[in-house]
């Protein structure tokens, strides 16, 4: 049971850690509680010398979690008008209006 338990445990870890880095928000929280909770299960049926795998995923399924919480609390969403592309838009409808008012005149 504990071979069981930590093979979900490294599975679930290594989609957390990619799911960390990807833009994905809280979607990597799921992946992060499975692999703790399978962690905490084998940390629970391992002996003290079988310990130091299972804590060592522990704690990168942690550290996942803190970069998740941390990205999600310091990064800050914000579109910004962009004023060049507006300017090369109006600048476009005019000179469009130009070419058409120049073949009318033909």
């Amino acid at each position: 049971m504990r071979k069981l338990f930590l093979v979900i445990a490294i599975i679930f870890t290594a989609l957390s850690i990619v799911f960390a880095y990807l833009p994905l928000g809280t979607l990597a929280l799921i992946p992060i509680g499975i692999a703790i909770l399978f962690g905490i299960l084998a940390l629970k049926k391992s002996d003290l010398k079988q310990q130091k795998v299972v804590k060592v995923i522990l704690l990168f399924a942690i550290l996942s979690l803190v970069f998740v919480v941390g990205k999600e609390i310091f990064t800050k969403d914000e579109v910004v008008v962009d004023k060049q592309f507006d300017a090369k838009k109006i600048e476009s409808k005019k000179e469009a209006k130009k070419d058409l008012e120049e073949l009318d005149g033909l």
